[in-house]
C-alpha cells in the first residue's frame, strides 16, 4: 500500500471538473463518485480520486490538499508557506493533520477568501523563495523557521531535525560544519525577528536540532530526554556487532549508561520497509539484535513506542519501569 506520494505525484494526481470529464467521467459520475468517496472534493474546483486519497499518511494527504490549492489559485503572487511548504519539502508533520493550506502574501495584498486556505501577511526576500516541481514554495530554511514558530515543540524539533537532516546528512556521515553553518544561519533568523510569535520556540528548536534523527519518534523522544535533564545523549550509536557487521542504537544516554530506541510500528507493519522479510524474521532479527548489544555492551535498553512519548510524565514512567531515572531524580 502506498502511505507516500511526492510534491510532484500530488500535482499530477488533482483534476479539475473539466478534467475528470474529459477523462470519461459524465456528470452524474462526479455527483455519485463525491457522494460514495470515490471522489473527493478537496477545493471548489479540484478533486482527487478517493483510491488515491486512501491509505496516505497525513503528510500526503495534505500534498494533495497543497496542489489542489495551487492549482485552483492559478498563480498569483502567493507563496506556498509553513506546513504546506514544509509538506513539498519532504518534511514529517508529527502528529499534525492542517485544517487548511498555508500560503504567504505580499503584505497589503488583497485576495479573495477561499475555503480551507490561510493567508499570511509577511515581507519574503528571493532569498526565501524557491521552486518546487514548478510551485513556488518558501525556502528550506524559511520554511523551518515558520514552522516552529507555528506548531507545537515536539512537531518543530520534528521539522528541524528532518531538515537538518536534508543538508548535513549523507548515507552514515554527517558533516558537523554544515550543521554548525544550518544552526547560525536559523538563529540569525530568530534574533532578527524578535517579538514575532513563536520565536522563542523557533531558537530552541534550532538548537536542539539534530539531523542524525531518523524518525519523528527518535526526535521526540530525544527532546523527552533533554526535558528530563539528560545532558549526554547521542544519536545513532554505533555498536560492534557480530564479525564485521555494524549495528545503530537510536539513542545513547551516557548520564546512565543506557539506550533507548524508538519503537515505530512502520517498520513491522509496512511490507515495504520490512524488505521482503516476514513479520517472524523482523521480530526475531530485532530480538538477535538487542540481546547482543546488551550483552556486548553490559547497558541497560529500553524501548519507547508512540503511546510512551507522547507527555512527559507517560515518558519517564516508562524509564523507570527499566531502572532509568534523570539525573536530578
Amino acid at each position: 500500500m502506498t502511505r507516500h506520494i511526492t510534491f510532484a505525484q500530488a500535482l499530477e494526481s488533482v483534476r479539475s471538473r473539466s478534467q475528470l470529464l474529459a477523462a470519461g467521467y459524465r456528470p452524474r459520475d462526479v455527483r455519485r463518485g463525491l457522494e460514495s468517496g470515490s471522489i473527493r472534493r478537496l477545493q471548489r474546483n479540484r478533486y482527487v480520486e478517493g483510491e488515491v486519497w486512501s491509505g496516505l499518511w497525513p503528510e500526503s494527504q495534505h500534498r494533495l490538499e497543497a496542489a489542489a490549492a495551487v492549482a485552483e489559485m492559478g498563480g498569483g503572487a502567493g507563496v506556498l508557506s509553513h506546513v504546506s511548504a514544509a509538506v513539498a519539502w519532504g518534511l514529517p508533520l508529527y502528529r499534525l493533520r492542517p485544517a487548511a493550506v498555508h500560503m504567504t502574501m505580499p503584505t497589503g495584498s488583497r485576495a479573495s477568501g477561499r475555503t480551507r486556505l490561510v493567508r499570511h501577511a509577511d515581507a519574503l526576500t528571493d532569498h526565501d523563495v524557491t521552486d518546487i516541481a514548478g510551485v513556488r514554495c518558501t525556502t528550506l530554511e524559511r520554511t523551518v523557521f515558520d514552522v516552529c514558530r507555528t506548531v507545537g515543540l515536539e512537531a518543530a524539533i520534528s521539522v528541524a531535525d528532518a531538515a537538518l537532516r536534508h543538508v548535513a546528512v549523507a548515507g552514515r556521515s554527517y558533516d558537523a560544519d554544515v550543521v554548525a553553518n544550518w544552526r547560525e544561519r536559523m538563529l540569525d533568523r530568530v534574533a532578527a525577528a524578535p517579538g514575532r510569535r513563536g520565536v522563542r520556540q523557533a531558537g530552541e528548536a534550532a538548537r536542539l536540532a539534530d539531523g542524525r534523527a531518523e524518525l519523528p519518534g527518535e526526535s521526540v523522544t530525544r527532546l523527552r530526554l533533554v526535558q528530563l535533564g539528560f545532558v549526554d545523549i547521542h544519536p545513532q550509536v554505533r555498536v560492534a556487532g557480530p564479525g564485521t557487521s555494524q549495528y545503530f542504537v537510536d539513542l545513547g544516554v551516557d548520564d546512565v549508561r543506557s539506550f533507548v530506541e524508538f519503537d515505530g510500528a512502520s517498520k513491522y507493519q509496512d511490507e515495504a520497509l520490512r524488505a521482503g522479510k516476514t513479520l517472524e524474521e523482523v521480530l526475531l532479527a530485532e530480538k538477535r539484535r538487542e540481546d547482543w548489544i546488551r550483552g556486548t555492551t553490559q547497558r541497560r535498553f529500553v524501548r519507547v513506542e508512540d503511546a510512551h512519548i507522547g507527555d512527559l510524565r507517560t515518558f519517564a514512567a516508562r524509564l523507570a519501569a527499566f531502572g532509568i531515572q534523570p539525573p536530578h531524580g
